[in-house]
């Protein structure tokens, strides 16, 4: 039994591998998609950066975080929001449009995992890539005017506290798109989800308490960046223990929603 689940990982792997060159071969072939989707992220992105500029030039910090402690928090939150977008960004359809078209049996019908036929339909978004490069800038150049030396133990970490927060983002992806068997579409659900995320690229300090509680504990994108810069910035642990649980949590009642999805799944019309 142990031997067959490996080589069924192992399969996943090579598959993955494979559709992975066929996701850049896309890329490569529809430059201009590429160069627009690429341009359209940098250009919210450089309004973001101008706007936190902006109010750091009328005020020497905001909530206790400095111009290049929110710019490394900036920066932090593109990370694990690329990843997530660089693989699964297509449960977007399935909360737009594949239980309302009844287009979601052929996910069925396939010799492999629904989920796994479903996210394979396109890895590497063009938007996803921006974001990691700009992350990873905006990281180092204001790690670098912080003067910011990690300890060999946060280097260790910081990989792992990234691919957290891009299993975060995709649970709550999951879980929202999940919703469309019984809705037929999720669409409004998931993008109001997406716009609150969008809060976890700041200090959770400037916020009301009830804002901030559910950044944390509810859609807990809190954990996707404010909790690890703490500790990288800092050094503070604070909620940081909570970030394997809450992870761990999210993904599991992500998956039992969509495995009671596809049970419940009934093909319709438009």
């Amino acid at each position: 039994m142990t031997r067959t689940r490996l080589g069924t990982a192992l399969w996943y792997v090579r598959l993955s591998w494979f559709l992975g060159g066929v996701g850049l071969h896309r890329l490569a072939a529809y430059r201009l998609d590429f160069a627009l989707g690429a341009g359209a992220f940098l250009v919210r992105v450089g309004i973001q950066t101008a706007v936190v500029g902006l109010v750091f030039r009328q005020v020497p910090a905001v909530g206790g975080w400095s111009y290049h402690e929110v710019l490394f928090l900036l920066g932090f939150s593109l990370l694990p929001r690329g990843l997530d977008h660089l693989f699964t960004d297509q449960l977007w359809e399935l909360g737009r449009k594949l239980v309302q078209r009844g287009e979601f049996y052929r996910y069925l019908i396939r010799p492999v995992n629904p989920l796994f036929s479903l996210l394979s339909e396109r890895f590497f978004h063009p938007d996803a890539l921006g974001e990691l490069v700009v992350g990873a800038f905006l990281v180092t150049y204001a790690g670098a005017s912080l003067d910011l030396d990690l300890t060999a133990t946060q280097w260790a970490l910081a990989p792992l506290l990234v691919l957290c927060g891009a299993l975060i983002h995709t649970a709550v992806k999951l879980f929202f798109a999940s919703l469309s068997f019984w809705t037929v579409t999720s669409l409004p659900a998931m993008y109001a989800a997406s716009q609150v995320s969008e809060f976890a690229a700041y200090p959770l300090d400037i916020y009301h308490a009830s804002l901030r509680a559910l950044l944390t504990w509810v859609l807990p994108f809190a954990f996707t960046s404010y909790v690890p810069c703490v500790y990288l910035l800092s050094g503070g642990t604070g909620l940081l223990g909570w970030l394997p649980v809450v992870t761990a949590l999210s993904l599991l009642l992500a998956l039992a929603v969509w495995r009671r999805g596809i049970n419940t799944y009934e093909m319709t019309g438009s």
